[in-house]
């Protein structure tokens, strides 16, 4: 079985999700090269918490994006860009102060060596949010909320505000937390990237890539990373290429026993068909006892013809809590996830239309060997019935 959809109360009123963190303008180039020569730059919007409510937004959910901006154009043109996607911006703050936080990128994929990034956020708008000055009333409204580590290496005050939202409270919603480790954010700081680790280990459902547990934690492999974070109800483990693995057990996780907004997420023991949703049961280490084993889900990904490798893990996150919020089985989860990232990954942006939800529950529900087939190019979202359902390699 998987479960009842996140959430308890009444789903005709209540936000799905909110999302808190800082959002910037981010500059595009107009061709590949170093920034020193790229000639001009398209305006765009980036950041992660709110790349995800967008993309919530756009597939059918209630979702909300709560920052902090400057009073000024570009704080203006975060506003009503993210607001345009559907999400509700209304808890949103302008400081008349701190300016909102711009960058400028490459083209090339984030993990390359010829990849830069210039960042103009050190004393941003986003980087003030603390206890004190952020909206509790709003952020603990949904169903789900879902925070990111770029939020805690911001400042000292946004990492005590992280803090504070993943402390166990009376009627604290679902605690989603993607580690989103960015070393060059830690360089300097008073704290380092281990704090992400105790953050993640307060939450009820934490995504992270293996590629990061390494560079941040020093640990390497997925089940090793499980073992570091034994409370969360739900562990997903991206593995780039290899696809994702996921650990969904029975233990009530880190939230308060008197949350009421929020339900067990897990779905464990749902993965639907068996070998691209291999399933077994395997204890934790870390949680003791038969009634804390985990089901494990390995879901391979998508071949996907690449045209920028940016925002996929926020798309990722979005399409596995978007079908969370179904109450969908674990498989059908982090395919959601992997179609929602191929959706990201054929445009140049952070963002981009989803496919249609009939459309992504096809795919979604495809035996082993189609998904295996499936290969996605630019515009497979536009399409009713895409030719990628039945391509073969």
């Amino acid at each position: 079985m998987s479960g009842p959809a996140a959430g308890t109360a009444d789903a005709a009123t209540t936000t799905d999700v909110v999302c808190l963190g800082e959002s910037m303008v981010t500059f595009l180039p107009s061709q590949p090269g170093r920034l020193a020569d790229v000639p001009s730059f398209g305006r765009g919007i980036g950041g992660a918490e709110s790349n995800v409510a967008c993309a919530l937004a756009a597939a059918g959910h209630r979702a909300a994006w709560v920052g902090r901006v400057g009073a000024d154009g570009f704080g203006d043109h975060l506003v009503e860009t993210i607001a345009s996607y559907g999400v509700d911006t209304s808890a949103v703050r302008r400081d008349p102060v701190r300016p909102t936080g711009i960058y400028f990128r490459t083209a090339t994929d984030r993990g390359t060596d010829t990849h830069e990034v210039a960042y103009y956020r050190a004393g941003s708008a986003a980087s003030a949010m603390s206890p004190d000055n952020v909206p509790y009333e709003d952020l603990l409204a949904g169903r789900i909320l879902h925070l990111s580590g770029i939020t805690a290496a911001l400042s000292a005050d946004c990492l005590a505000l992280l803090r504070d939202l993943t402390a166990p409270r009376p009627g604290r919603p679902l605690v989603s937390f993607d580690v989103n480790h960015r070393p060059h954010l830690w360089r300097g700081g008073d704290a380092d990237a281990s704090v992400l680790l105790e953050l993640a280990r307060r939450c009820d459902l934490v995504f992270v890539g293996e590629d990061e547990a390494e560079e941040a934690w020093g640990i390497v492999g997925a089940e090793a990373i499980r073992a570091a974070l034994p409370e969360p109800a739900v562990v997903v483990v991206k593995r780039g290429s290899a696809g994702a693995t996921v650990f969904s057990g029975l233990r009530p996780g880190p939230r308060s026993s008197n949350a009421g907004g929020a339900e067990n997420a897990t779905g464990a023991g749902s993965s639907g068909a068996g070998g691209a949703g291999n399933t077994a049961g395997a204890g934790s280490s870390g949680a003791g006892g038969a009634e804390d084993a985990d089901t494990v889900t390995l879901v391979p990904a998508l071949r996907v013809d690449v045209v920028a490798a940016v925002g996929a893990g926020d798309a990722f996150a979005a399409g596995f809590l978007s079908a969370t919020l179904r109450g969908l089985p674990v498989r059908e989860r982090v395919r959601h996830g992997h179609l929602m990232a191929a959706a990201v990954l054929t445009v140049p942006g952070d963002l981009t239309d989803p496919p249609a939800r009939d459309h992504a529950d096809r795919l979604a529900a495809l035996d082993d060997d189609a998904w295996g087939r499936l290969r996605l190019g630019p515009g497979w979202t536009a399409a009713d019935r895409a030719p990628e359902e039945v391509r073969t390699p």
